[in-house]
């Protein structure tokens, strides 16, 4: 049975910055400082970017002396992809039946 894609997390990652963050945390777990290098916003817009995506689940924090380090959460990531991936399928196989409904 198809599950609903999580619309949610999507508007969370439609975001072009959250979405650079997520690629940047996917090959390595960076402090602020690191991602306001590597992506040349300021601290305050990181910061309030990094909330998001922390109280959506996709990332989780690891506190490290005075700074906090980030980690992108891949489980949620797969769950959202498995989501896609099941609906890439179920279209595949409407499309093969040519599943459609008469029009009345």
């Amino acid at each position: 049975m198809l599950t609903s894609v999580d619309a949610d997390l999507i508007r969370v990652l439609a975001d072009p910055l959250r979405m650079k963050i997520v690629h940047l945390l996917a090959r390595e777990t960076l402090c602020t400082t690191h991602l306001v290098e590597e992506t040349g916003a300021r601290q305050t817009n990181l910061s309030n970017h990094l909330r998001v995506l922390r109280e959506a689940g996709v990332v989780e924090t690891e506190p490290c002396g005075r700074f906090t380090y980030y980690r992108l959460r891949s489980d949620v990531i797969a769950v959202l992809a498995g989501q896609f991936t099941e609906l890439a399928e179920t279209a595949r196989a409407t499309a093969a039946a040519d599943i459609k409904r008469a029009c009345p």
